[in-house]
């Protein structure tokens, strides 16, 4: 067995799965094997959150003092940007992204660890709480959960992961993380630096293997204290009736079906018409439109429907296809062929619906899972590309005549992840952010986030939240300590 395909840690030991099964990585390029992984399964599953079980209830790590696991958050940023060329450049192969996404995403990563690492050090012993009595010293303080379950997604598979891993180390937790089985790669190399950096053995845990079996034990085990899990509506669903069992913590990313609202006044300079339409291009066709935030629901006034959409079609047939690591590529492929046909299937039943196709639509000629980035216009909500997600390079056009209107069409959908509002009113944009049901709003921008703002969704765009002060207490339990400082007989009872 090659150290290639031992793709499973367990308690501090690399080896294969148990019944040694493996899996072969897609280059999502060509279609061709680059790689091969452990295919783990149950027994494997059962064998990790021993470990991690074994190294809460016994281990060093929940009992280490804050500083020291800060230090070690901070020597895994140092790790992360040592190798930042290596693990950016297989997160671009892995996924099918660009080699500056790939890099932005290790950034990011190492953003996340440095994040929570500053957020230990601020922390104080905990929240006194006044009692009303200097006889009463009483304080709310928080500790670990215990073994948490990380169940990430395809799309952003190191990403993802860390902004799991760094709070649930932050707090003091042991874990197991099932990265998804299409791109596992860049998690087992974050185990790896985690091992590097001194983490004790069998804190962290991960198992390579397919979600129906490794996952789907990891959210119903009885020693499993949470699970975090990001992917899809119905994969999120299965998870948390799972964990319901257990009355377990849950904490649910499932995606969303994010509107990107243009009014005409921020059309009125080109200055403004041409960032509006570069802002929607990256919006909806960022990773070729594989992100759970994606501005997939462009809904433009319409006044400057026409203008906006003919350019933005222009701008949208010109995108350079290609590997992510060759000069002058903007944009990848799909990550499997199961998600190109997924993104053939939606804009056939749009068209059929009768939508109008303005740009793309088609797989160019050539291999790999590549599909031409898409304008859909003359959309409305009764169509199934306007309800779903696609989580492919599929923009859908809707237009509207008042803000109320912009308002409605934007809020109507089941999911709230994520939205954006365009206008050189800033009165008007504020009034229209606060009543959107976005769990993330953009006025005048797209897609970046803060480490230390929170991250989740309304609706069924999911429960908790990632980042922030909130994405480490989503990873604690609260205990109120109450210390009576002169004790004396109640009385309560006559004797």
């Amino acid at each position: 067995m090659s150290a290639a395909q031992q793709t499973i840690h367990v308690g501090g030991e690399w080896r294969a799965a148990v019944s040694g099964a493996t899996r072969e990585i897609i280059d999502p390029v060509d279609a061709t094997v680059f790689a091969v992984v452990s295919e783990g399964d149950v027994a494997d599953t059962d064998d990790a959150v021993a470990a991690a079980r074994a190294a809460f209830d016994d281990g060093s790590w929940p009992r280490t003092p804050a500083a020291d696991r800060a230090a070690l958050l901070r020597r895994v940023a140092g790790l992360l940007e040592r190798d930042r060329e290596r693990i950016g450049a297989l997160e671009s192969r892995d996924a099918g992204k660009t080699l500056e996404e790939g890099r932005v995403d290790v950034d990011c990563v190492r953003d996340a660890f440095l994040y929570f690492a500053d957020l230990l050090a601020a922390e104080s012993g905990g929240r006194v709480v006044d009692a009303g009595s200097d006889a009463i010293h009483s304080v709310v303080v928080h500790e670990p959960v215990g073994v948490c379950a990380l169940i990430t997604p395809w799309n952003y598979p190191l990403l993802q992961a860390s902004w799991k891993i760094a709070p649930a180390l932050a707090a003091g937790n042991t874990f197991v993380v099932k990265p998804s089985e299409i791109t596992p790669l860049t998690t087992v190399v974050l185990v790896e630096l985690l091992m590097e950096a001194g983490l004790p053995l069998g804190a962290a845990n991960i198992v390579t293997g397919p979600g129906a079996t490794v996952g789907a034990r990891l959210a119903e085990h009885p020693d499993v204290d949470l699970v975090s899990f990001t992917g899809g509506l119905v994969s999120g669903v299965k998870v948390a009736k799972a964990a319901a069992e257990g009355v377990k913590k849950v904490a649910l990313e499932l995606g969303g079906k994010n509107p990107n609202v243009v009014f005409a006044d921020a059309c009125a300079t080109d200055e403004g018409f041409d960032t509006a339409v570069d802002q929607a291009l990256n919006a909806a066709f960022i990773h070729s439109g594989q992100v759970c935030s994606a501005g997939s629901r462009l809904i433009v006034e319409e006044s400057v429907r026409e203008r906006f959409v003919t350019e933005l079609a222009r701008r949208a047939e010109r995108i350079r296809l290609g590997r992510g690591t060759d000069e002058g590529v903007e944009c990848g492929p799909l990550v499997s062929a199961a998600q190109l046909a997924k993104t053939e299937d939606f804009v056939a039943s749009a068209l059929k619906e009768g939508a109008v196709l303005r740009a793309g639509g088609e797989k160019p000629e050539g291999p790999g899972f590549f599909y031409r980035p898409t304008v859909l216009d003359h959309c409305h909500r009764d169509m199934r590309v306007i309800r779903e997600e696609v989580f492919g390079p599929v923009l859908t056009v809707e237009t509207f005549t008042t803000e109320d209107e912009a308002v409605a069409l934007a809020n109507d959908t089941e999911y709230g992840l994520a939205g954006g509002v365009w206008s050189a009113d800033t009165a008007r944009a504020r009034r229209v952010a606060a009543r959107l049901r976005h769990g993330t709003v953009w006025i005048n921008d797209f897609h970046p986030y803060l480490p230390q703002a929170e991250w989740g969704g309304f609706g069924k765009s999911g429960t908790g939240r990632e980042l922030g002060p909130t994405g480490l207490a989503e990873y604690r339990e609260s205990k109120h300590v109450y210390e009576n400082l002169a004790p004396r007989p109640v009385r309560w009872f006559a004797g």
